[in-house]
């Protein structure tokens, strides 16, 4: 670990530029680089907390050619997107770039041509999947095929969604082009490696030892297995028409691969802020004296941990990471976000739908941050979270010491009198919250940071519990000066540890008590007085921090979920296989006839049966139909449907059926009536 840093660099792992920010992204990544950073900048530390759009590689020419416009237009349309999400939530990057930028091409061949000209590259010619009608090379992800792990047929050239195994375009069983459909050919092509075996010693050194007790479990874990396992070489260039073109001869048509230009990013983001802020970029990524932090999700941890360090590592002249703090995946509402099913909860959206709520959901995803497993989000829980934490505990206890200030001593903070053993016990108490606070976000424990911040709004709502002010107003009005002195001196503190995790309530809170920038964390421990006597607060009425969220909100995006579950299941619902053959006068058998339901009524002692009386056209019969768990039956009433007719009547509980209603499922799974809707269709037609 780097001992007293002397600056700091965090990184945020590049967003791809192929859809907007989610929850996910926000949860694993974003939110806790910003707490981290935010917590620093409070501390005094000299802080760069760089990121930028990852925009190259194979998804993006994927996701240009679905929507039929070009790889530049794709990026252009999501950065601006992910740019002003970013702003809008609050996280304060110091720079955010983009790997299209021509600092980062530049940065990026600069970084490939000194790896190699000192040879730490193989060049080899391998056979790969190649669509001889699109006349192009097939990078992993526009290869599809069975995997030879699980069997499942939709397995991507480099990875079984299904099992998760890591897998080459070559190993796919019955490999198909996503381009053309076609079957792809073998054929030679010629690329660069970077032998990850040669720098195994180096990482098991580094890592299994050198940060066996201060890395996360799940992360150290990752790495070890992948270390274990036999590291083997990776290509670092590949075919392809979009990206940063390989500096060497020889290599015409051939780009770097996106996991070895992606994180060279940072670096070239940092060049682009030291630029612009006349600054030496060279210390935040040269200098021992600075501590460099990763923020990534758990699917990076590899890049991250093994093959951006071994790039570091064969460059020579860089700084190795300090920590990687990976998360794991957050779900929703049970199941696995999904970007391309529309799984998720749009960050955009969310700031549309829930205006100047930031905080809330900053709040939400940090209590659930899934920082050691998989964790879960639900809309309920959002609520919960909100209406019984921020809304009644910090919203209320802020609300109440504001306003008995201004109804009491027209907002100007009290002279107290001597402080008795309880007030001495709750301003020490909130004395000891920044280094408790501190050590958590240290140690990159962020929910219990959080945790330990609404602890201290607890303190303050405790004390006035028991104090009540507002009974004592009347029988001890100097008792009560001392008490509302208490409670804002711990109001003044809330509104600077509550700002890594809840920026705008921050921002509020100092623009309320008027304290905009006049003390800093450390104050808080040294000083019983953050917030002065006869210092005068806001003595308008304020907005609550946090208003209650209703359960029409909630049941909104309840439904817009249910909504694209729907969506998915119409579009990947597979039609059953069809049946043996049968001849025509097999089917010419069959009398089925258009008809109206005239009564229906529930079959007693029966939960899915309903009696029919169903006008034929040739007569009025009794129909037993199991639908009663999808219909009631006074909504079915006049409903015209299709009847098997001829088919041999049955006795069903008594009641015999003579015909069967003829139905079918939609995409979620519900019975709908094969129903003939045009007009002037008369019942007792046939169908045939």
């Amino acid at each position: 670990m780097t001992q007293n840093p002397e600056r700091y660099t965090i990184t945020a792992a590049l967003p791809y530029t192929n859809g907007p920010i989610h929850i996910g992204h926000l949860a694993g990544v974003y939110v806790p680089a910003d707490i981290y950073s935010r917590y620093l900048r409070l501390q005094g530390r000299d802080v760069l907390f760089v990121c930028g759009s990852d925009e190259h590689g194979v998804a993006i020419s994927m996701k240009a050619k679905k929507e039929g416009i070009t790889p530049q237009e794709v990026i252009d349309k999501y950065d601006g997107i992910i740019r002003k999400s970013f702003s809008d939530f609050g996280i304060a990057f110091d720079n955010y770039s983009r790997t299209s930028a021509k600092i980062h091409h530049d940065t990026a061949q600069e970084f490939f041509k000194k790896l190699y000209d000192n040879g730490d590259f193989i060049e080899e010619v391998t056979e790969q999947l190649y669509d001889a009608k699109a006349d192009q090379f097939l990078a992993d992800r526009f290869v599809v095929g069975t995997c030879p792990k699980c069997g499942n047929e939709e397995a991507y050239g480099d990875q079984c969604e299904k099992c998760g195994s890591t897998l080459n375009a070559t190993d796919l069983i019955n490999p198909k082009s996503t381009i053309t459909g076609e079957t792809p050919i073998l054929k030679e092509t010629k690329h660069w490696f970077l032998p990850l075996d040669r720098y195994s010693d180096f990482l098991s050194e580094w890592i299994l030892v050198g940060h066996k007790n201060d890395w996360k479990p799940n992360v150290y874990g990752q790495v070890k297995s992948w270390i274990d396992g036999g590291l083997e070489p990776r290509a670092v260039t590949r075919d392809l028409d979009w990206g940063i073109d390989v500096p060497v001869e020889g290599a015409e048509g051939k780009k770097l691969y996106v996991w070895f230009d992606a994180p060279i990013g940072y670096i070239s983001s940092t060049k682009e802020w030291a630029q612009r802020e006349g600054k030496d970029w060279t210390p935040y990524w040269k200098d021992k004296g600075t501590k460099l932090v990763h923020f990534i999700g758990k699917d990076n941890i590899v890049f991250h941990c093994v093959i951006f360090p071994a790039m570091l590592k064969a460059e020579g002249s860089y700084i190795l990471p300090d920590n990687v703090p990976a998360n794991e995946f957050l779900n929703l509402e049970g199941n696995k976000l999904s970007t391309s099913k529309n799984w998720a909860v749009w960050l955009h959206e969310y700031l549309e739908e829930f205006p100047n709520q930031q905080d809330v959901l900053r709040y939400v995803l940090t209590a659930n941050a899934p920082e050691t497993k998989d964790n879960d989000f639900t809309w309920k829980d959002f609520q919960s979270k909100n209406n019984n934490e921020l809304a009644d505990n910090l919203g209320n206890f802020v609300n109440r010491v504001v306003v008995l200030t201004q109804k009491y001593y027209d907002g100007f903070v009290p002279q107290p009198n001597e402080l008795n053993e309880v007030d001495e016990q709750t301003l020490d108490a909130m004395k000891a919250y920044p280094a408790v606070i501190a050590n958590s976000i240290e140690r990159y424990r962020f929910r219990e940071a959080l945790t330990e911040l609404m602890n201290l709004s607890r303190l303050g709502n405790k004390y006035l519990a028991d104090e009540e002010p507002w009974k004592k107003v009347k029988t001890d009005p100097e008792r009560v000066k001392t008490q509302m002195y208490v409670a804002l001196q711990i109001t003044a503190a809330l509104s600077v540890l509550a700002e890594p995790f809840l920026p705008f309530t921050a921002c509020k809170l100092k623009r309320c008590l008027k304290l905009e920038n006049q003390f800093g964390w450390n104050n808080i421990v040294n000083s019983n007085e953050l917030i002065a006597v006869n210092h005068q607060i806001e003595t308008e009425k304020i907005d609550i921090l946090f208003g209650k969220i209703t359960d029409e909100e909630i049941q909104k995006q309840i439904d817009k979920l249910e909504a694209t579950k729907t969506v998915n299941n119409a579009e990947n619902k597979k039609a059953e296989p069809q049946k043996d053959l049968i001849q025509f006068e097999n089917f010419a058998k069959m009398d089925i006839r258009v008809g109206t339901i005239l009564e229906a009524e529930k079959m007693p002692k029966a939960n899915k049966l309903l009696i029919l009386k169903v006008d034929t056209g040739i007569d009025v019969r009794t129909i037993v139909s199991g639908i009663a768990e999808s219909f009631k039956p006074e909504d079915i009433i006049g409903k015209h449907v299709t009847v098997l007719v001829n088919l041999a009547s049955r006795n069903l509980r008594g009641v015999e059926s003579q015909g069967m209603i003829l139905m079918t499922t939609n995409a979620e799974g519900k019975l709908v009536f094969v129903n003939p809707d045009t007009d002037g269709v008369r019942n007792g037609e046939t169908i045939n």
